[in-house]
């Protein structure tokens, strides 16, 4: 894998906010002073014009000069404000995460979103993460799908994907568990299908430590699992979470965990990824 690419990717993705100063819509449940002040920050850095979705009352009492979109619904309206094209590109924030995905699969007449977070690890290593919901991934299908698309998606930054896909255990670890058997078949077989499609991709069993050395990309075995990577390096490992975008071509939509109370990284990512979908369809067109 080019570490250097993904280093200047994260040097990119703020330029692109800069340059872009989208306006970002964000989800608002039980405001906190740290909660506004971090949304406040992007808006001050320019990474983007902020509207806060959620309770106008509840906002006004800490108070904030940043745009209130007041609603009672925030996961609704959040994705009405998005798909009516009045903001350029949405984080959830703190709204709820079933509400938001329910309404924006809805919208777009979908069964099934995936997601595609973006870490930094404790020395600064950026890397994708896919599943990161616990009902995603949860078959090969499923996680093909995530590979090729977040694949894709990995292109669109200027960046060849380095898929590294995880499994139970390793290889000399068949035959004391049949899930782990599982697991360790189904990463075989997704990593030799994605090789076929043209993508680089390498199965590294449980070794996720060596996978982070190979790879820009991690593939977990299952929603579950991936969750927990997430949770772990985000919140207990010192390292940070930029956020999780849907994988979708017309819209930005970028998935944040209401843990911590950071936004400022999420908004700074949507409006860079509004910049790159303006500069695709001009492409396009």
């Amino acid at each position: 894998m080019e570490k250097n690419s993904m280093y200047s990717l994260l040097e990119a993705i703020e330029i692109r906010a800069r340059a872009n100063r989208a306006r970002v819509a964000m989800g608002i449940r039980e405001p906190t002073p740290k909660i506004l002040e971090s949304a406040w920050k992007a808006q001050e850095l320019g990474y983007a014009h902020v509207v806060l979705v959620g309770s106008k009352e509840e906002i006004d009492e800490i108070g904030t000069e940043l745009e209130v979109m007041d609603t009672d619904d925030p996961e609704k309206t959040l994705v009405e404000l998005l798909i009516s094209r009045k903001v350029d590109a949405a984080i959830r924030g703190t709204a709820k995460a079933s509400g938001a995905l329910f309404h924006l699969k809805e919208a777009l007449g979908k069964k099934r979103i995936c997601r595609l977070a973006l870490l930094l690890t404790v020395d600064g290593t950026p890397f994708f993460l896919a599943p990161v919901g616990i009902d995603e991934g949860n078959s090969i299908a499923d996680k093909l799908r995530m590979i090729t698309l977040g694949a894709e998606y990995i292109r669109r930054f200027g960046i060849e994907p380095a898929v590294g896909v995880l499994s139970g255990g390793r290889i000399g670890d068949i035959g004391r568990d049949r899930r782990v058997d599982r697991t360790l078949a189904d990463g075989e077989f997704v990593t030799g299908r994605a090789v076929e499609l043209g993508i680089n991709a390498k199965h590294h069993t449980i070794l996720i430590e060596d996978a982070i050395k190979e790879s820009n990309f991690i593939v977990a075995p299952d929603g579950i699992s991936g969750n927990l990577i997430f949770r772990t390096i985000a919140f207990l490992g010192g390292g940070d979470g930029l956020g999780a975008p849907v994988l979708m071509d017309d819209y930005v939509f970028v998935d944040t965990s209401r843990v911590g109370g950071h936004f400022t990284k999420a908004i700074m990512l949507a409006s860079a990824l509004s910049h790159l979908n303006k500069e695709r369809k001009e492409v396009i067109h």
